[in-house]
């Protein structure tokens, strides 16, 4: 049986296979591209290529395909075969630097947001050797950028590598003013964690929510929950533990640097976390994460929901993404160092990233808006709508003292004393972790906490790095024209302290006072997804990602549009799936036992006439009254979802999503929640919460 350090990657064109399949040279050249940011030669695709294509075929591949993660927040292929016809009736395999480095899929059937008529279909793929390609099955994988006719990205990635662009120009200029004259490049690195829920396949099928929406729409609350803290950290169970051990080994074999797992707060609910890599991989490799996750899990007959909330009462998923940077060179620039007090470039880029956040925390909302995750933040599992910092005791001391011109004592290192002589003494970390912090620093990193369990970590790393770029750009614009540097320096970092302050919050993010108090610091509070995207195409936000070559003002105005759109149809299509689920299944179920109970009490009552049936009469009477309130309700929200297509533009649709179309549904599960705990299990027509929640 090989072990895990022979079979790590081995699905991958990694470094090691480029250096042992291609010439020097050329691998060389695609190294300085991969390591420096250096432009692609062209001259050196085609042997790449052939590289590429005779690893792959030793592998049992028989297609390629082009890579790419479009705009619907999942990604896409289209497989060719390697096969060319030959002279003698035959085939040969064949794979040249023309296909690997353009592909051709048809744009028109992607979202664009007004970027492409739909009659114009030339949309391009093209190669991003900074991903390594992969296989997937039979098929050769190769990570591309994909854009419009006219050079627009129609994807996630192509902005993504852009910020980093921007933010690795940008972090180089402050090097070089601190002496730093031999660091190439300078790197955002991530590592996400996924959480997920496991349920039984054969359940989900009878669920019609669960097939259409992916989260429960109905269902009242199982008399356990995770009330006894018992599930968080408790014993895998075999099954799931069987799931995990494979699915490990897959991650592997891509080599995605699975780390952690471990079963979460809610039942049913758990994570897995990698080892960190640079954000444009990272952002690949949670996408093919969650892909083999929900594959595998079809495999053992479970199915894994990757969905936000998909129940009621219980915990949401999230991803938390640990982001930090560093220099080719392997310094960890938000790394404060044992005296972080002297430490006058870590304290610039951490600064830096305060500035950001609190200049473009609109930004920060936006990047995480989804209609699932609406449901999420704010809730006790997940951080509030409103963006705030945490940095941790020894920080703050350290920003106050810098802020007021004052000595800083330095933070006394405590000794854990448990009180058993066997246990060994360490000594405690400096700061406490606060869990309901959006963004929260954690020793050497910021871990940002809002991320809905299936976005893509694309959009939060976008804007994430392209504001860090642009707050160094404002100190390297002072900075490298400034006569004396350290007074400068000093002069800006205290300023930023003071400025930005306001955005650092060492509390209870769940407690209702720092909602008000957050508004008292003039912090934003867009609740949800159609409170906060419009604020996309405000103009310091056009102006700073445009600036920075992030975004165009057009891409922009395209994103909007389909994130806005997207909100709009998955709340639409779960508003009718209610529609259908109450009328066809559960009113009727309502109905049915109500009948039953009431020919049951009238067949009592006939064979004594004493027999008062106090009891059926007022379970039919609960009941029936139960199914028409449900009925009228179903009929409101369906008048509502007809009231949309008076909608004037997508703003107004969104707007009428949020303020008629979610209550409504609310008020109609009320009443079907409430049916479901006094019907008899066996009329009811799907399983119940404490069916899917406990039923691996």
């Amino acid at each position: 049986m090989e072990t895990v350090k022979e079979y790590f990657g081995c699905n991958v064109f990694d470094d090691r296979e480029m250096k042992a399949n291609l010439p020097d040279n050329v691998y060389k050249s695609l190294k300085k591209t991969i390591d420096e940011g250096a432009a692609l030669d062209v001259s050196v695709a085609n042997c790449v290529a052939e590289a590429m294509k005779e690893w792959a075929l030793k592998k049992g591949a028989t297609h390629y395909t082009h890579w790419f993660q479009p705009l619907t927040g999942i990604t896409a292929e289209k497989h060719d075969s390697f096969i060319t016809p030959s002279p003698d009736g035959g085939v040969i395999m064949e794979f040249s630097g023309k296909e690997l480095i353009k592909g051709e899929p048809d744009a028109s059937s992607f979202p664009s947001g007004g970027i492409r008529a739909t009659f114009e279909a030339r949309g391009y793929t093209t190669w991003d050797p900074t991903s390594y390609a992969f296989i997937k099955g039979k098929t050769l994988c190769i990570p591309t950028a994909f854009c419009a006719y006219g050079g627009q990205a129609l994807d996630k990635k192509t902005p993504l590598l852009r910020s980093m662009e921007a933010l690795n120009e940008q972090a180089l200029r402050i090097l070089r003013l601190f002496g730093n004259d031999t660091a190439k490049r300078v790197t955002s690195s991530v590592g996400p964690e996924q959480e997920y829920f496991l349920i039984d396949k054969a359940m989900y099928e009878k669920r019609l929510d669960l097939k259409m929406t992916g989260r429960t729409l109905f269902g009242s609350k199982a008399p356990k929950g995770q009330e006894m803290d018992d599930h968080y950290f408790g014993i895998i169970k075999p099954r799931v533990q069987a799931y995990m051990d494979e699915l490990n080994q897959e991650l592997w074999k891509l080599g995605i640097l699975a780390k952690t797992e471990h079963n979460e707060v809610a039942p049913s609910q758990h994570e897995l976390a990698p080892i960190y890599s640079t954000t444009n991989v990272g952002t690949d490799h949670n996408q093919l994460t969650m892909e083999i996750m929900q594959k595998l899990a079809l495999k053992h007959g479970l199915v894994c929901l990757l969905h936000e909330k998909p129940f009621a009462g219980v915990n949401g998923s999230g991803k938390h993404n640990n982001w930090s940077i560093s220099t080719d060179e392997g310094q960890n620039l938000l790394s404060p160092g044992a005296t972080p007090y002297d430490n006058a470039q870590f304290l610039l880029f951490l600064c830096a990233v305060i500035k950001a956040v609190d200049d473009y925390q609109d930004l920060l909302r936006i990047s995480v808006a989804t209609a699932g995750n609406d449901h999420r933040l704010g809730a006790n599992e997940a951080p509030p709508a409103v963006i705030s910092m945490f940095l941790g005791e020894e920080l703050q001391a350290v920003l106050e003292a810098i802020e007021k011109d004052k000595p800083y004592a330095g933070t006394k290192k405590t000794q854990m004393k448990l009180g058993v002589d066997v246990l060994p003494k360490f000594n405690r970390d400096t700061t406490d972790r606060n869990r309901t912090s959006p963004f929260a620093f954690t020793g050497n990193k910021f871990e940002f906490r809002m991320l809905g369990s299936s976005n893509s970590i694309a959009c939060a790393n976008i804007m994430l790095n392209a504001a860090v770029a642009e707050s160094l750009k404002q100190y390297a614009d002072t900075l490298e024209g400034a006569k004396n540097f350290e007074s400068k320096l000093h002069d800006m970092i205290k300023k930023t302290i003071k400025d930005h302050k306001r955005i650092i919050f060492d509390g209870n993010g769940y407690d209702d006072k720092w909602i008000k108090e957050a508004t008292k610091r003039g912090l934003s509070n867009y609740r949800t997804t159609a409170d906060c995207m419009p604020h996309l195409l405000d103009a310091h936000n056009v102006k700073m990602l445009t600036a920075h070559k992030v975004f165009t003002k057009e891409e922009l105005e395209s994103r909007c549009e389909i994130m806005l759109e997207n909100y709009c149809k998955s709340v639409t299509i779960e508003a009718n799936t209610m529609v259908q689920m109450a009328k066809t299944q559960i009113i009727p179920a309502i109905e049915k036992y109500a009948e039953d109970v009431a020919e049951g009490a009238l067949t009592k009552k006939q064979l004594k006439s004493t027999i008062k049936c106090s009891y059926e009469g007022k379970l039919v009477e609960n009941l029936s009254n139960l199914a028409d309130t449900a009925y009228v309700d179903t009929l409101d929200l369906e008048k509502a979802i007809g009231q949309l297509a008076k909608a004037k533009n997508i703003i107004d649709e969104s707007a009428m999503i949020r303020d008629s179309i979610l209550p409504k549904m609310e008020k109609l599960r009320e009443s079907c929640d409430e049916a479901e705990t006094l019907t008899a299990k066996s009329y009811w027509p799907f399983p119940t919460y404490s069916d899917l929640l406990f039923g691996v």
